[in-house]
């Protein structure tokens, strides 16, 4: 296993009493992968420089405008609470990010309200970048995106650590050649 990659265990249905197996779902049937738990300091830092940031702003506007201290202070809890609801849903986005790399696609899944799991076969992507802004450099993260003919469906998998984000493009790139070939 490499480092920062951590598989995310999936309930596994069994046989049936009356016999065969079910054809596999396909969160039943791939070894998930997630994000690096960097990804969730890295999420949690930039809540909390928004929530200082708009903490600061907020208690400044109040005072300058005459407001009591009182009427700052209140301003700035909500400020609080908001960071912290923030950083929940951050908490839970981090959480719900997978991929499975199965033997003719790769599986991407996302979504808290909305789950979206999103099947990108090998033989159809065009290219797949790796990005690294400069926040996800510093935690020694990075994103890979895969792009096919259809833009909606492109998909990503971020944070992943940089020298798995570079395996996993080169893998795919060479799975994608190798299956285009049979096109």
């Amino acid at each position: 296993m490499v480092a920062g990659i951590v598989p995310v265990q999936q309930p596994n249905s069994g046989a049936p009493a009356g016999g065969s197996a079910p054809s596999p779902s396909p969160s039943s049937a791939a070894g998930w992968s997630a994000p690096s738990p960097r990804l969730r300091v890295l999420r949690r830092s930039e809540v909390a420089a928004g929530t200082a940031c708009a903490l600061i702003l907020v208690v400044a506007i109040a005072l300058a405008a005459g407001a009591a201290g009182a009427v700052a202070a209140a301003g700035g809890a909500c400020v609080l609470v908001a960071g912290v609801l923030a950083d929940v849903v951050a908490g839970r986005r981090v959480r719900v990010w997978g991929y499975a790399e199965r033997d003719e696609d790769l599986l991407v899944r996302r979504g808290v309200m909305f789950r979206r799991t999103s099947v990108i076969p090998y033989g159809r992507m065009q290219y797949v970048e790796v990005t690294a802004g400069p926040f996800e450099r510093a935690f020694g993260l990075a994103t890979v995106q895969m792009h096919t003919a259809a833009a909606a469906s492109d998909a990503r998998i971020p944070g992943l650590p940089a020298v798995e984000a570079a395996r996993l493009r080169d893998q795919l790139t060479s799975l994608g050649e190798s299956h285009a070939m049979g096109l």
